[in-house]
């Protein structure tokens, strides 16, 4: 997932993707483990994509506390 994507959706579109990429990285590291992985390079794609919408979840939630109280600027 490219930023510019994760950088549209909402925070609550965020979040359930990350839960969606949590039970991905689950069943990824699963197969890992029981050597029926086909594309190894997955797992650190979608280790990646779970650090990029984690900082965007940050961010955003970040930027709508400084907003919503202009007084801790």
């Amino acid at each position: 997932m490219k930023t510019p994507e994760i950088k549209a959706l909402s925070i609550q579109e965020l979040k359930e993707k990350n839960l969606a990429m949590d039970e991905e990285l689950f069943n990824l590291r699963f197969q890992a483990q029981m050597g029926q992985l086909s594309n190894p390079v997955r797992l650190r794609v979608v280790r990646r994509d779970i650090a990029r919408i984690k900082t965007m979840i940050t961010q955003k939630t970040a930027s709508q506390a400084a907003s919503a109280d202009p007084k801790n600027k």
